[in-house]
């Protein structure tokens, strides 16, 4: 595929009147798009893809044009320079491929129905209208839709409905927008609908095949969020509503077009009475998330796709800002620890990742970019990290200002540090640059050389690496005064330490409160001032001694034999943060040992040690009033438990699953994954399997589907995965959507991973054409690297994905899961018989 030539160059469109007319029976579109512009070259073109193109004109007249199907463009001629109008008509196929515009399938009462949504990001417009389709190329839209209506049906789009006439829908004229993030959809919809505090209608619409008491949440979510959002911005919202839409079929998790965002089903509707607090805050965040983009997004868009993390970086920090304004109780930057800092983390520590600003050639290479660990995990550690340094009201002034600024039109992420950095009298853009420019991310280690506490920094590599001798600046955020705010040199000498220890009464600590993108690595008399210390350490200090034991011991600079006998010290801590990092450990250390062997017996000894204590207190029950911290722990350890084969787990799961046969819709939603799973696991047969799937395909509560997925791809019966397989190209059962997720799990039970594994080797082409293109493609290569971990798995990876190393948008995927695996590989070679041995000595 060819580079990216810029359109926009020689012709800036400023408005369109786009018709189209959908056939849903016949699967087609037809439509006529008239564009207004500015053409500063006789040669112009616009973006076309999959289109049949039948007439260009201007002023009624027919002029030339030709298409070019490798560079999506229609080529035009026009008869002189200056403004001009183009109208273009065309028609094109209705795909199922979720780009474009395309049907999403749904059931009501055993029906099969389907209403039409939209996606367009990144470069999908051009699937449903000629178009200029590049970010800096903002008009105004005229909406005008047609299609096979029947009664009860309802269209939505950015804007309000202005008029219907002749069957044909009208749209009120957009702002000034890019293409794409414009967006409508049609079909059988229910909605439920309220006000914000400034005027602003705030409305969840969604298929009938929900309660109508699953779109609640949502709806109180989005309308405290925009509230929240125009007073921390101090810009109002622009537009006249704000439309959530839950689409049956969605690729991505959720997207922020303007006044009509669009979500999967699982990120926006929930049932209040039966949903666990962790789903609950994850959906809480999807939708804060994509509001915060409404500003920082719509009304501001990066200018070209490498400032693509200008976008997505900051609405990943902003939807924790907002979540904890509306439920401080849940303390959401606890969430962030465990989700976005550990991502983030991991992946930037592969030699070959991406930065968070990176150049983009072709097509292909836009969805690349979209890497949830750099640009949407890093990128957020980035700005909470400039957050941190600058405070609140420094950075509501700059955006502010920012806002001003750029409003309805486009910017960099230079003019985003420019505004925040005259509001905060701080060289912001000199501090970023060497967090967004280059790759990676520092190991600062701190130790006690001839009596002076001295610092150093290095990058920071998981497997192979090469070093360039990289520096950054870093915010220390260290317990002592005496080290800087900003750590600028490759190594630095704090003063005599038994003085600095005794002046400040504590041990010594840097990146107090996890927020800056480093690691730390102390030597033997530091760390152990701070385990004799451990019990004065908060719940976000214990988990990061935990985060950075783990990362340390992947990159083979501590030794996970040496971390075991430590984890009982953070074993009995109330705080679920503390305990998802201990267990990260624990699931770390099950790549070293073989299924159903003597030392895999050793390490379940040793996890049941760990889980008994806090099993026993905490129960099965959800307890009324119990703190969030026990609610979100109790399914952390009683899936440890039950991992370790505990018998009285095994039994009591078994029991609640008895109890409740004939209403396990109804079952606990914190517990319900693990007595599924415990089921089919300990008591499964092939009734309980068709049982669970049928279960599967009927319910529309996606987190009971989610919970069905876990147990019914944990069966330990061959026949039964054969059976499963068999399932993953029947999109009645699993949607195209879904199926990441169900082969992820298959593969990682040791069961059936032979089986997922061949499935996806055999069958690539097609999954290619099914899901290709999409940036969630590229995800089935990560998947498939971070469940293996052998020789055997590494050489037959390579054998497979090496052919396809130069596919445009799978290239660097590639080449970083083969080095995840290789680093695994050496790891286990390296450590295997210390850790075992470790695992024994804590079992005597």
């Amino acid at each position: 595929m060819s580079t990216i030539k810029r359109l926009y160059e020689k012709f800036q469109p400023s408005h369109y009147d786009v018709f189209i007319d959908i056939n849903r029976e016949k699967k087609t579109i037809t439509g006529n798009t008239t564009i207004t512009g500015n053409a500063s070259d006789r040669q112009i073109s616009v973006n076309q893809k999959f289109l049949t193109i039948s007439a260009v004109q201007i002023a009624g007249e027919d002029v030339p044009f030709t298409v070019n199907n490798d560079n999506e463009t229609v080529n035009i001629t026009v008869p002189e320079t200056g403004e001009v109008t183009l109208t273009i008509n065309y028609s094109a196929p209705l795909t199922d491929t979720m780009m474009g515009i395309y049907p999403s399938y749904y059931k009501v009462d055993g029906e099969k129905k389907q209403i039409i949504g939209t996606q367009f990001e990144t470069t999908f417009a051009r699937q449903a209208f000629p178009c200029v389709d590049e970010p800096e190329a903002k008009a105004t839209f005229s909406l005008a839709i047609k299609f096979d209506e029947h009664p009860g049906e309802t269209i939505i789009a950015n804007m309000p409905e202005d008029h219907v006439s002749a069957g044909v829908h009208y749209f009120q004229q957009t702002v000034r927008m890019s293409t794409y993030l414009v967006a409508f959809a049609f079909g059988e919809l229910q909605s439920k609908k309220t006000t914000t505090e400034s005027g602003v209608e705030v409305g969840v619409f969604a298929t009938k095949a929900h309660q109508p008491k699953e779109l609640d949440f949502a709806l109180g979510i989005a309308k405290q969020a925009i509230e929240f959002y125009e007073k921390f911005y101090q810009t109002p919202y622009p537009l006249p509503h704000s439309w959530q839409l839950a689409l049956p079929d969605f690729s991505a998790g959720a997207m922020e077009n303007w006044g009509l965002v669009t979500y999967r089903e699982a990120y926006l509707l929930l049932d209040p009475d039966n949903t666990s607090l962790d789903m609950k805050r994850l959906v809480a965040t999807v939708i804060t998330h994509e509001l915060a983009h409404q500003w920082f997004g719509d009304l501001v868009t990066m200018k070209w796709w490498d400032d693509l993390w200008l976008n997505e970086s900051f609405a990943n920090m902003m939807e924790y800002v907002a979540v904890d304004a509306i439920h401080p109780e849940w303390k959401i930057w606890e969430l962030f620890q465990t989700s976005e800092a550990p991502m983030a983390l991991q992946r930037d520590a592969t030699d070959g990742v991406q930065p968070v600003h990176v150049q983009v050639n072709n097509p292909a290479e836009i969805d690349a970019l979209f890497d949830g660990a750099i640009v949407y995990a890093k990128g957020a550690r980035m700005l909470v990290m400039v957050r941190a340094l600058i405070g609140d009201d420094a950075l509501r002034e700059g955006l502010k200002n920012y806002f001003e600024a750029h409003k309805y039109h486009n910017a960099t992420g230079a003019d985003l540090w420019d505004a925040l950095g005259k509001a905060a009298n701080l060289d912001i853009g000199a501090i970023m640059k060497s967090w967004l420019e280059q790759p990676g991310y520092p190991v600062v280690e701190a130790k006690v050389v001839d009596g002076q506490l001295q610092l150093s920094q290095q990058q920071f590599f998981i497997g192979d690496g090469h070093d360039t001798g990289r520096l950054w600046q870093i915010p220390l955020n260290a317990n002592y005064k005496e080290a800087p705010q900003i750590m600028k040199e490759k190594a630095i000498s704090l003063g005599n330490y038994q003085e600095l220890r005794q002046q400040n009464g504590k041990p010594f600590r840097l990146n107090v409160g996890n927020n800056s993108h480093f690691i730390v690595k102390y030597d033997q008399t530091l760390m152990n001032d701070l385990l004799d210390h451990l019990d004065e350490l908060n719940a976000i200090d214990q988990r990061q001694l935990l985060q950075d034991f783990r990362l340390l011991a992947d990159g083979q600079q501590l030794s996970y034999a040496d971390i075991i006998p430590l984890l009982p010290q953070f074993a009995d801590s109330h705080s679920e943060i503390v305990n998802t990092a201990l267990y990260a450990i624990v699931n770390k250390l099950k790549q070293f040992v073989t299924p159903d062997s003597a030392e895999e017996k050793a390490l379940k000894k040793f996890v049941n040690q760990l889980s008994a204590k806090q099993v026993s207190r905490l129960g099965w029950e959800p307890r009324a009033g119990e703190s969030n911290d026990d609610q979100l722990t109790r399914p952390i350890v009683l899936g440890a438990a039950l991992y370790a084969e505990n018998s009285e787990a095994i039994k009591a799961a078994h029991e609640i699953f008895t109890n409740n046969h004939q209403r396990l819709e109804k079952l606990s939603a914190d517990i319900r994954p693990l007595v599924l799973r415990n089921e089919v696991k300990h008591y499964g047969s092939k009734d309980l399997f068709n049982e669970f799937l049928e279960n599967y395909r009927e319910t529309t509560d996606a987190s009971y589907k989610g919970d069905l997925n876990s147990a019914i791809t944990s069966t330990p019966d061959n026949s039964l995965i054969t059976e499963l397989i068999s399932e993953f190209e029947n999109a009645d059962t699993i949607k195209p959507q879904d199926l990441r997720g169900w082969y992820r799990n298959v593969l990682a039970n040791n069961a059936g991973q032979q089986a997922a594994w061949d499935w996806i080797r055999n069958d690539w082409d097609w999954l290619e054409k099914t899901v290709g293109g999409d940036m969630e493609f590229a995800t089935y290569i990560t998947v498939t690297a971070n469940v293996f971990h052998t020789p055997t798995r590494l050489t037959e990876f390579k054998q497979f994905f090496e052919p396809k190393i130069d596919t445009p948008g799978l290239t660097r995927e590639i080449t970083m899961d083969i080095s995840v695996i290789e680093s695994k590989v050496k790891l286990i070679q390296a450590e295997k018989d210390a850790v075992i041995q470790a695992l024994q000595s804590v079992n005597r």
